[in-house]
């Protein structure tokens, strides 16, 4: 009987790993339906997959200044934690992963499959006009136009 019911509980964890930048989106969704598959295999439960897009990373790594952020938070015990990772360091399209346990004894009824997202990224610094240089004008603007005012 006890078995039973610590067989219910599993653990929460996120894992969030970096892709080569230059992947199509149809190469991101088959690494994420790996993941899934081997989420699934190994007995846990997949609450959401999150791309958050192309971003800068702090320093170069795999030589490349940029990066695919993948976000996967899902249910399950250490041993799929640990099969994740090792899947994750046999793909060639994967740089960097990190896992962490966000909670203990979470029963999996209690937590939804959310649905994907699919986030846009950063946008690329050389661009003319990009956003931080319109901010500044903005905001320069509005506090020519409060005094005036007053």
């Amino acid at each position: 009987m006890a078995d039973t019911q610590a067989a219910k509980r599993l653990r929460e964890y996120e894992t969030i790993f970096l892709v080569k930048p230059d992947l199509t989106d149809d190469n991101v969704d088959k690494l994420k339906e790996r993941v899934r598959g081997i989420v699934s295999r190994e007995g846990g439960k997949v609450i959401r997959f999150t791309v958050w897009g192309k971003k800068k990373t702090l320093y170069p790594i795999a030589k490349q200044p940029r990066a695919i952020y993948v976000h996967a938070n899902f249910l399950g015990d250490t041993k799929l934690v640990a099969e994740i990772e090792r899947n994750l360091r046999n793909y060639d399209e994967v740089t960097r992963y990190l896992s962490v346990k966000l909670a203990d004894e979470v029963d999996p009824e209690s937590r939804p499959v959310l649905e994907d997202l699919k986030l846009a990224g950063d946008v690329e610094e050389t661009r003319p006009g990009a956003a931080p240089v319109e901010r500044v004008e903005v905001a320069e603007e509005a506090e020519e136009e409060t005094p005036e005012e007053a």
